[in-house]
């Protein structure tokens, strides 16, 4: 958390302009850690600057009260990391919408994670990353823990930065090294090479990736297998017979 604090007073630091909105999810609640509707009173630690003052005390206090909520919850289930990405998509909307006429944010959005591939939340992904496409918002995500394709997805998507972190040391090298660049600073960099994107869709049915399925003609659910009635909008297929083969000629 300190290199994530450090990373985002940095961003700061680098333009008087620079805006900074930080976002939690668990698998329950998605909130804002910073900035926050309510005052916060922060004691000013001498030589150091007073936002990034505020930045630091506000997003841990924040944050260890997200964790103390999500520890009530019995059921766990998947991280509601795509709502997070629609509510920073919202924010930057907002932000642009209320800006003079003629300005507008070169806005990014920076993902870390550490949870795992929700492919049930496949459809929401899709959403978000085209939606970032065409507000021109790039996606960069620092995977922690294990490989996760759907975001790797949504980086190639949006020309961001993907990267699965080697090892925890060092992570504030990282951070500063690959994704506090903005888009065409990173073009005269030496990064790491961008490792090949695996674009297989998550079937509806299992919610598992896979490389040859079925589409509803209607709404473009995907499927592994073939069902007579499409699960998401009920429309009922036509169960063709099998082609024939057709047999060879004898050559005389």
């Amino acid at each position: 958390m300190d290199a994530v604090v450090a990373f985002g007073n940095a961003h700061l630091m680098q333009k008087s302009q620079n805006k900074l909105a930080v976002i939690a999810c668990h698998h329950s609640a998605t909130e804002f850690l910073y900035p926050t509707t309510g005052k916060m009173e922060v004691r000013q630690i001498d030589g150091q600057y007073e936002i990034f003052t505020l930045v630091e005390k506000t997003v841990k206090h924040r944050l260890a009260e997200l964790i103390n909520s999500a520890s009530r919850i019995v059921q766990p289930c998947e991280s509601l990391l795509a709502g997070s990405i629609a509510m920073a998509l919202s924010y930057i909307a907002r932000v642009n919408r209320n800006k003079s006429a003629g300005g507008r944010l070169a806005s990014r959005i920076f993902i870390m994670s550490g949870s795992n591939e929700c492919a049930s939340q496949y459809m929401t992904y899709m959403n978000v990353f085209f939606t970032a496409q065409k507000q021109g918002v790039t996606i960069d995500v620092c995977a922690l823990d294990k490989s996760l394709s759907l975001l790797q997805q949504g980086c190639d998507i949006t020309g961001g930065q993907y990267l699965r972190l080697p090892q925890m040391d060092g992570i504030l090298q990282y951070l500063l090294w690959v994704f506090l660049p903005d888009h065409h600073t990173r073009d005269k960099l030496v990064l790491p090479p961008a490792s090949k994107v695996d674009y297989r869709a998550a079937c509806f049915c299992h919610r598992e990736l896979i490389d040859i399925g079925y589409v509803c003609s209607v709404c473009l659910s995907i499927f592994c297998k073939f069902t007579p009635i499409c699960g998401t909008c009920q429309t009922v297929f036509k169960n063709t017979a099998p082609l024939r083969e057709k047999k060879k000629k004898l050559l005389k």
